[in-house]
């Protein structure tokens, strides 16, 4: 059995020996491709660069942003307001005057007429000062009225007379208004107005920083991202032309060099795609912090100049709690509009109570004027004959006889209204001629439907506004929680990404040197190459995410301002 083998075996081995000689080298191998370079259009519209810092592009946007202009400008239209309302309880200077010339037909002497006509010239002015008090709801009126009147009335003892006044009118309520009225509603709505949209106007800060910090590191991600791209195109070229030498030397099939311009092709496709996304992340940042389309910076291409901060401290999630609900501004906002609801609620229900007010009015009066010397007094005309008989008797009775002397045609006044315009305020300053006046008004509405049912509403505004600020509230607490667990994923995502960057350079490296010594293939060093590009835009997103990551978490706990030194001053 064994001779039997041996012999089959020694047969094979004879046979194989006389077999003709084959060539291995194909005759159908492809032809080397050409070799490309990469070469990247100038961008549209670009003559310049420019560097921009992180605070100067915040800076930027907060100056020429128009949403933080309009809140703003809500912001000073709120201090307006409240300068409004404080202007209900100004003082308000007004009155009246007039000239007025009346002619009055007598029929009788006894109307003190001469050829049947009083005439009367007056010449009157009343200035007066109202308004309203912030306190206890009172009003007052203040007026001073004067005047100078002539008349031929031939009853007269003074002409022209100077009538003078001064009046002090006090409205107090007692119940209703006593201590809150629609005047001192829209004070306080509006004090809480301007400190609503101070808080407003923050989170609109607050909230264009962060967009404008989106943006930057957006374009720092399109930027490296660029450059990752044409790194990896550069790595492609070098390891094509390490092919060709190895081809020509016969070393590596031509297929190696097609597997390296199929890379070149496909990296150079990225680097164009990578070109556009800069363009695009550029233009989204110029459209926040410029101004217009003529300005400078629209042809310029944009250059990052801030690194991220990697050693910042992350608080933890009780810190961020209690920061976010204290500093939180729409938080604030809401707490506001609660309290303004309160004020609504308030007055609705002292319009229901019953009106009661006080009444006050004190005056004193002066007056003054020249005197006349009368010709004759009519009732002595009519009694004179009957006097003299009566005296007549009285002669001869022995009796005195009868005084007549007021109805002689002569007069007598008192000697401080015997003046002009000064002795009459005179008279208003000594006060002879005071009047007094207390009263009561009362005004007690029927049912009050219409107060009750607006009471009532404004009660469950409040507490819808109760309720919109909890549900804020757990808004703010969900906010927070999910910025801070992306912020801590960003921190270790980024940490991974720093080290899976290394480690895949050390592979590709790893790999080249194994080609080299002919323990590899082209094939996984193109493999380790696509894995070493990947690993740096990893690292380049992680690194822009990162900073998002902080910007949002800044955000859900009011930081934005105090990380970026930003300072909103009060509008007063």
């Amino acid at each position: 059995m064994k001779k039997t083998l041996l012999a089959a075996l020694l047969a094979s081995v004879s046979a194989t020996a006389q077999l003709p000689t084959v060539n291995l080298k194909d005759p159908a191998s492809p032809a080397l491709p050409p070799a490309t370079t990469l070469e990247i259009a100038p961008r549209i519209g670009i003559t310049s660069e420019v560097q921009l810092t992180l605070p100067e592009v915040i800076r930027a946007v907060l100056s020429n942003n128009r949403d933080v202009e309009v809140s703003r400008l809500s912001r000073e239209k709120a201090v307006f307001t409240l300068r409004a309302a404080k202007g209900y309880f100004d003082p308000v200077f007004g009155g009246n005057g007039y000239a007025n010339r009346q002619v009055t037909p007598a029929a009788s002497s006894l109307g003190g007429a001469t050829n049947g006509a009083v005439i009367q010239k007056e010449i009157y002015a009343d200035p007066q000062i109202t308004g309203s008090s912030p306190w206890l709801g009172t009003t007052y009126k203040l007026d001073f009225a004067s005047a100078r009147i002539d008349s031929n009335n031939t009853f007269n003892s003074l002409n022209p007379t100077y009538p003078t006044s001064t009046t002090l009118q006090l409205t107090q309520p007692l119940w209703g208004g006593l201590f809150f009225d629609q005047n001192r509603e829209r004070l306080s709505v509006a004090r809480r107005g301007v400190a609503q949209t101070q808080e407003q106007f923050r989170q609109r800060v607050i909230e264009t920083t962060t967009q404008a910090i989106h943006a930057y590191w957006e374009l720092d991600y399109a930027l490296n991202n660029l450059n990752v791209q044409i790194e990896a195109v550069r790595l492609a070229e070098q390891q094509d032309a390490s092919n060709r030498r190895q081809v020509e030397q016969g070393i590596q099939a031509p297929v190696d060099v097609i597997q390296t311009q199929t890379q070149v092709s496909t990296y150079q496709q990225n680097v164009f795609n990578a070109q556009l996304q800069l363009t695009q992340a550029e233009n989204t940042l110029k459209a926040l912090m410029l101004p217009n389309r003529s300005d400078p910076l629209w042809d310029a291409a944009l250059k990052t100049a801030t690194s991220l901060d990697e050693s910042s401290a992350i608080p933890t999630f009780e810190e961020a709690i209690q920061q976010a609900l204290a500093e939180r501004p729409d938080l604030k906002a809401g707490q506001i509009g609660v309290k303004i609801s309160e004020i609504d609620a308030r007055l609705a229900r002292e319009q229901v109570r019953p009106q009661i007010n006080l009444t006050a009015q004190a005056g004193v009066q002066g007056l003054a004027g020249r005197t006349v010397t009368q010709a004759a007094n009519p009732f002595g005309a009519i009694f004179g004959p009957l006097f003299t008989r009566v005296d007549e008797l009285s002669a001869l009775a022995g009796l005195p006889p009868v005084d007549t002397s007021g109805l002689s045609g002569g007069s007598s006044v008192p000697g401080f209204f015997v003046g002009g315009y000064g002795e009459s305020l005179q008279t208003l300053r000594d006060g002879r001629f005071p009047t007094v006046q207390v009263g009561l008004q009362i005004s007690l509405p029927i049912g009050n439907r219409t107060a009750r049912a607006e009471a009532h509403i404004a009660e469950t505004n409040t507490r819808q506004s109760v309720a919109q600020q909890q549900q804020l509230e757990m808004t703010v607490v969900s906010d927070v929680r999910n910025s801070l667990q992306q912020l801590v994923n960003a921190d270790l995502v980024l940490t991974a990404s720093h080290r899976a960057a290394q480690l895949s350079e050390q592979q590709y490296e790893s790999e080249q040197r194994q080609l080299k010594a002919g323990t590899s293939s082209v094939y996984l060093v193109l493999q380790r190459q696509n894995e070493l590009i990947s690993a740096k835009l990893r690292e380049i997103r992680a690194t822009a995410n990162r900073g998002e990551a902080e910007a949002e978490f800044d955000r859900s706990t009011a930081n934005t301002l105090r990380r970026h030194n930003i300072e909103i001053a009060d509008k007063k």
